[in-house]
C-alpha cells in the first residue's frame, strides 16, 4: 500500500523567467567588463593623469611638461605609433571579454544548475538542486550601480557553490525564486515570462521589463504618446531605479513582509563594534606604542604599529557598513537575511538547511545584554567563497527578545514561547536557581570544578522535542541548539584524568563551521544518558524529516518531548 503523504502530488509553480528550461543561456554582455571594472578603472586613470596637464594647458596657456611620457612620445614623434599600440591593447581586451562572456554559459533544468566556464582551461561546475543549502544575492558596489546583481547557489559539499556572476537585478530575483521553488520540490508548468533576448537587454530594473509588454498596432499610437521611450526618459527611469534600490529594503516584497522581525538601531551596531575584542587589542597596542615612545625606542615599534592603527579605521568602517541595513524575515521557502550599505547582500536559507545555531554573549556586551547567533549550514563547509552573502552570522547584534524571534523562525516547531524558560536558563546559566526555578538542565557534577574552576556549574544539556540544547562559558556565554534531524553522530570521550574524576566529554557531530556543539566535562552516567537520548531521537526526526522538499508535502508535527535533564 502506497504512502498517502507521498502520493500527494507536487503543485506546480508559474516560473517567472524562461531560464530554467533546461538550456545554455549567457550571462550579460557587461558581465566582464563587471568582473574586470578595476582593471579598466586603472586605465582610464592613468590615462587621465597624463593628459590632465595637456588638457588644462587648452585653456590656460603653455606649460612646461618635461618628464611627462605622452609629451615624451609626442617629441620623439611617435604618437602615432602610440595610438596604434593603445588601439591594439583595446581591440584585444575586447575580443578577449567578449569570448570570455561567450564561453561563460549556465543552464538550470529541474535537478541540476550547471556553468560553463574558460577559454584556455575550461570548467565544469554542477549544483543538484536537491543538495541547495542556500541561493544567496549580493549586490556589490560597482555592479550595483549598472543594475547587476550576483547570484550564488550554495550546495552541500566541499567547493560545490555555483555563482552567476552577473544578471540583472530583477532577472537574479525571479530566477532566485524559481530556482527555490525547484529545490523545494515544486513542478514548474512552463510559460516562459521573459523575452529571448532579455539577457542581450541593458540590465533589467522594472518588472515590465521581465514581463512582454502586449502587442500594440503603431498606426493606434498618438504622436507623442512615445515620449517615454526617448533617451532623456530612458535615463531618467534608469537612475530612479538606481536610486530606489539604494533605499530600499533588501527584502522582495513579493516574497516576504517588507518589514524585519528584527530592527537594530544604528547605534547599538556601532556600539558591539568598538566593544569587541579587536578594540581591546587595539587599546593594548596604543598603550604599547605609548610605552616605547616614553622609552625612547619609539622607532621599530611605529614601523610595526602604526600601519595597524591606520588599517583600524577600514576595519571598523567595514564592519559597520556591512552589518547596516540589517533585515531579517520568513519567507515561504525559508529565512531570508539581507544587510549592507554600500555593496548589499542578502541570503534566502531553505528550511531544514540550518544544522547548528550558537547564542554567543561575550564579556564586553553583557551589561547592555546584547546577543549574537551563528549558524552552520552544509554550503560553509567548501570554503571558497568570501563574499559577504554566505556570512555564517543570522543575528549581529540583539537583545533577548530578538533572539527569541530569530529562534522561532530558524527553528520550526520549536515555540520559544512554550520553551521560553529552557532558552533563558539556557542563555543566562543558572542566575535564577537560588529563587526556586528549575534549571532544565543536567548539569556538570560539583568535582568538574578541578578542570573548569570558573564555567562548570554553566556547563549542562537538554534535548527538548527535535533540538537538543547545550549551554557552557562564562567569559563568553554560549547557547548551542541542534536539530536532531540534522545531527550527524554522536560522540563520548574519556582520557585517564576525567576517568579518576568519573567525567567524560561529548560532542554532537554537525557540518563543518563556526559553531561546535560539545561539552567539555559531564558525569560519567549522564554521558550515557546523553548518548541515548541523542542516537534515538536523531534517528526518529531524521526519519519523520521532510524539510529537503518542504512545499511538496506537509511536515508532519512530532510531539515535545522532556527535556533530558537526569538528576
Amino acid at each position: 500500500m502506497s504512502d498517502p503523504v507521498a502520493a500527494v502530488p507536487a503543485p506546480r509553480a508559474v516560473p517567472r523567467t524562461d531560464l530554467t528550461d533546461g538550456e545554455w543561456h549567457h550571462l550579460h554582455p557587461a558581465t566582464p567588463l563587471l568582473r574586470g571594472g578595476i582593471f579598466m578603472v586603472a586605465i582610464i586613470g592613468f590615462l587621465v593623469a597624463n593628459l590632465r596637464e595637456r588638457l588644462i594647458d587648452l585653456f590656460i596657456g603653455e606649460e612646461n611638461y618635461a618628464g611627462n611620457p605622452i609629451d615624451e612620445i609626442y617629441q620623439r614623434g611617435a604618437l602615432g605609433w602610440a595610438l596604434l599600440i593603445i588601439a591594439g591593447v583595446l581591440i584585444v581586451i575586447l575580443v578577449v571579454f567578449y569570448l570570455s562572456w561567450r564561453m561563460h554559459t549556465f543552464r538550470v533544468s529541474g535537478e541540476i544548475v550547471e556553468v560553463r566556464t574558460g577559454l584556455i582551461f575550461r570548467s565544469n561546475r554542477k549544483a543538484r538542486l536537491d543538495r541547495v543549502q542556500g541561493v544567496n544575492l549580493a549586490r556589490p558596489l560597482f555592479p550595483r550601480l549598472f543594475g547587476a546583481a550576483r547570484l550564488e547557489i550554495t550546495v552541500a559539499g566541499q567547493d560545490g557553490n555555483v555563482q552567476l556572476a552577473y544578471l540583472g537585478s530583477k532577472l537574479a530575483d525571479d530566477l532566485r525564486r524559481d530556482l527555490l521553488h525547484l529545490a523545494s520540490g515544486l513542478r514548474q508548468a512552463r510559460q516562459p515570462t521573459t523575452p529571448p533576448d532579455a539577457l542581450a537587454a541593458p540590465f533589467v530594473t522594472s518588472p515590465s521589463a521581465v514581463t512582454p509588454a502586449p502587442h500594440v498596432n503603431p498606426a493606434l499610437i498618438a504622436p507623442g504618446d512615445d515620449a517615454a521611450a526617448t533617451p532623456h526618459s530612458a535615463f531618467g527611469d534608469f537612475a530612479a531605479a538606481r536610486y530606489s534600490e539604494f533605499v530600499a529594503p533588501e527584502l522582495d516584497p513579493d516574497a516576504a513582509p517588507p518589514e524585519s522581525v528584527v530592527r537594530i538601531p544604528p547605534g547599538r551596531l556601532i556600539g558591539s563594534v568598538v566593544l569587541s575584542g579587536f578594540t581591546v587589542f587595539l587599546i593594548l597596542a596604543v598603550f604599547g606604542l605609548i610605552t616605547s615612545v616614553i622609552a625612547g625606542s619609539s622607532g621599530w615599534v611605529l614601523v610595526a604599529v602604526l600601519p595597524g592603527l591606520i588599517g583600524s579605521v577600514g576595519y571598523y568602517f567595514s564592519r559597520i557598513t556591512k552589518q547596516l541595513r540589517f533585515t531579517i524575515a520568513g519567507t515561504p521557502d525559508g529565512v531570508r537575511i539581507g544587510f549592507g550599505l554600500l555593496s548589499t547582500s542578502n541570503q534566502t536559507l531553505p528550511p531544514g538547511r540550518i544544522h547548528a545555531i550558537k547564542v554567543s554573549q561575550p564579556i564586553l556586551w553583557r551589561r547592555s545584554g546584547w546577543w549574537q547567533i551563528n549558524i552552520n549550514t552544509a554550503g560553509q563547509a567548501s570554503g571558497r567563497s568570501s563574499t559577504p552573502a554566505t556570512s555564517s552570522i543570522i543575528l549581529p547584534v540583539g537583545t533577548l527578545a530578538d533572539v527569541e524571534k530569530v529562534l522561532q523562525m530558524v527553528l520550526p516547531g520549536f515555540d520559544t514561547d512554550t520553551h521560553r524558560a529552557l532558552i533563558e536558563n539556557g542563555m543566562l546559566g543558572g542566575r535564577k536557581r537560588d529563587a526556586g526555578i528549575a534549571d532544565f538542565y543536567s548539569n556538570a557534577p560539583a568535582r568538574a570544578v578541578w578542570l573548569r574552576p570558573f564555567s562548570w556549574w554553566r556547563t549542562g544539556w537538554a534535548v527538548s522535542g527535535n533540538v537538543a540544547l547545550i549551554r557552557r562559558g562564562v567569559l563568553s556565554r554560549d547557547l548551542i541548539l541542534v536539530p536532531l534531524a540534522r545531527m550527524q553522530g554522536v560522540g563520548i570521550s574519556q582520557g585517564p584524568v576525567r576517568r579518576r574524576l568519573r567525567l567524560a566529554s561529548a560532542d554532537l557531530h554537525t557540518v563543518s563551521g563556526p559553531v561546535s556543539a560539545s561539552l567539555s566535562v559531564l558525569d560519567v552516567d549522564e554521558a550515557l544518558v546523553l548518548f541515548t537520548w541523542m542516537s534515538t531521537g536523531a534517528v526518529r526526526s531524521a526519519r519523520a524529516d521532510t524539510s529537503h522538499h518542504w512545499s511538496q508535502t506537509e511536515a508532519p508535527t512530532t510531539p515535545t518531548a522532556t527535556p533530558g535533564a537526569a538528576e
